[in-house]
């Protein structure tokens, strides 16, 4: 990320009154974009989804909740939670 000095970013009104909040420290300010959900941008979503999913066709293949819980190092209340979802 590069760094931009304020004075030739803001007009001297608007860093007069950031400077009565924060002066000499470095601030980050966040893009204007809309908040991502959690783990879209990382992929973790879709590794979550691809797994509850496929702990779903285990047990409708006859699996018991105790064994996919071992196999996913899950607790099997984690286990009900994904299936009854």
């Amino acid at each position: 990320m590069k760094y931009r000095n304020a004075m030739d970013v803001f007009p001297d009104e608007l860093l007069a009154e950031i400077q009565k909040y924060s002066s000499g420290e470095l601030i980050y300010i966040p893009e204007r974009t809309q908040k991502k959900e959690w783990g879209t941008k990382s992929g973790a979503r879709d590794y979550y989804v691809s797994r509850n999913a496929e702990i779903r066709k285990k047990r409708e293949a006859g699996r018991s909740i105790r064994e996919l819980a071992e196999e996913y190092n899950l607790s099997t209340d984690s286990i009900r939670r994904i299936l009854y979802k």
